[in-house]
C-alpha cells in the first residue's frame, strides 16, 4: 500500500474520480465530504469500481478541530487533494459572503494543519477562471491573473495566493495548482457521476436530466457573444482524464520532482467548443433531441476560454485522451442509469 492521501470533497464530482484513480494507483484514501452537494452511497459506487472501499468521514473543512481529529486518527498523511469548495458561478453572484467563507476558510484550516501533521504537500483544485477573459487564446499558465468575474472565481484567485503567500513564508510543504477547464462526462462504468443535490448548476447534469425529461427545457445563456454560432465557447475535458492528472500530481510530489516549491498546470483539451455545439453533439451521439431555449446572458459568465495544455503534456506527461462523443455518451449512461436506480 502506497501513502496515505487526504481527499476533500471527495463525494464530490471530480473528488470520487480521483479517489477511483489514487486506489487504482494503490494510494490510501481518506475522504471528508460534508455531503451539501453530494451522497454518501458514493463511496458504496467507489469500492464496488475499485474493489477497496476508502476511509469516510462526514465533515465540514470549516470545522477546524474536526480536521484536527482526522490527521490525528488516520496518521501519516503525506498529502492532501482539496476539492471541498462551493462551486456554482451564478450561484456566487447571488451568495458571495457563503462562497467567501467555504471556500477560503476551509483552505486556511488545512495550511494551517499540513506542518503540524507533518503533511508534505497539497494538490489544489483550481479553475480557468482565474485567467477572467484572457487576451490572447489558447490561454498558457503565464497569462495575466485578471478581475475575477465572479466571487466563485475571486476565490480561486484569492486562495492561489494564499498558497503562494503561504509557502513563500517558509512553511514546509509545496503545492501543485491545477486550474482546470470545465469538466463532464461520468466514468465508463456508470457507477458515478455528476449528481448535483437539487436543481443542477453545471451544464451537462441539466442537459442530461432535460433530454431524460426531468427538466422542461434547457436555457442557453446567450446567443450574442462574439462567437461563432453566439454562444459561449469552452474546453469541455473528460471528468477521467482530469482524474488522472490529480494522481500524476501527487506522484510528482512525493516522488520529489517538482522543479518549484508551487507549481501551475492548465488542466485542458486545448480545444474550444461552444455551448450550442455541445448540444449539438450530444443530440448526435445519443440520437436524443434536446428541448432548448436561448435566454438573456448569465452574470458571470467568461465569453470564450480554452487551454494551452502543452505544459502539462510536457512536464507531466498527462494528456486528455477521451473523445467529446465518449464523454457525453457517459454522461448519458450515468443519468440513464440514474433512472434505472429510481433517484431521478
Amino acid at each position: 500500500m502506497k501513502e496515505k492521501i487526504l481527499v476533500t470533497g471527495g463525494t464530490g464530482f471530480i473528488g470520487s474520480h480521483t479517489v477511483v484513480e489514487l486506489q487504482r494507483s494503490g494510494y490510501e484514501v481518506i475522504v471528508i465530504d460534508n455531503l451539501s452537494n453530494s451522497k454518501v452511497e458514493v463511496i458504496d459506487s467507489i469500492a464496488e469500481i475499485t474493489g477497496i472501499r476508502p476511509a469516510f468521514e462526514e465533515l465540514d473543512c470549516l470545522d477546524e478541530a474536526g480536521l484536527e481529529d482526522v490527521f490525528s486518527k488516520y496518521g501519516n498523511i503525506k498529502a492532501i487533494i482539496h476539492f471541498a469548495a462551493s462551486k456554482a458561478v451564478g450561484e456566487s453572484v447571488q451568495k458571495p459572503l457563503l462562497y467567501y467563507r467555504n471556500n477560503i476558510v476551509s483552505l486556511i484550516n488545512l495550511l494551517e494543519l499540513m506542518p503540524k501533521y507533518d503533511v508534505k504537500g497539497i494538490v489544489f483544485s483550481s479553475s480557468c477562471t482565474v485567467y477572467g477573459q484572457p487576451d490572447v487564446l489558447p490561454v498558457t499558465e503565464s497569462a495575466p491573473i485578471k478581475k475575477a468575474e465572479s466571487p466563485y472565481g475571486n476565490t480561486k484567485q484569492i486562495n492561489e495566493e494564499i498558497i503562494q503567500d503561504t509557502v513563500k513564508s517558509g512553511a514546509p510543504i509545496q503545492a501543485i495548482l491545477l486550474r482546470y477547464f470545465n469538466p463532464i462526462g461520468a466514468h465508463p462504468t456508470a457507477l458515478i457521476g455528476e449528481l448535483p443535490n437539487g436543481v443542477p448548476m453545471n451544464l451537462i447534469p441539466y442537459l442530461t436530466q432535460t433530454a431524460i425529461g426531468i427538466r422542461e427545457k434547457l436555457s442557453v445563456f446567450g446567443d450574442d457573444y462574439d462567437t461563432p454560432d453566439g454562444s459561449c465557447i469552452r474546453d469541455y475535458i473528460n471528468v477521467v482524464d482530469l482524474a488522472k492528472a490529480h494522481v500524476i500530481a501527487i506522484d510528482r510530489m512525493l516522488g520529489n520532482k517538482q522543479k518549484e516549491k508551487v507549481e501551475v498546470f492548465n488542466i485542458g483539451t486545448g480545444k474550444g467548443l461552444s455551448v450550442l455545439e455541445l448540444i449539438r453533439a450530444f443530440e448526435k451521439t445519443t440520437g436524443v433531441k434536446l428541448n432548448y431555449q436561448i435566454v438573456g446572458r448569465r452574470t458571470g459568465d467568461i465569453e470564450k476560454v480554452w487551454a494551452n495544455p502543452e505544459k502539462a503534456n510536457k512536464e507531466l506527461g498527462w494528456k486528455a485522451e477521451t473523445s467529446i462523443e465518449d464523454t457525453l455518451l457517459s454522461a448519458w449512461k450515468w443519468q440513464q442509469r440514474l433512472r434505472e436506480k429510481g433517484i431521478q
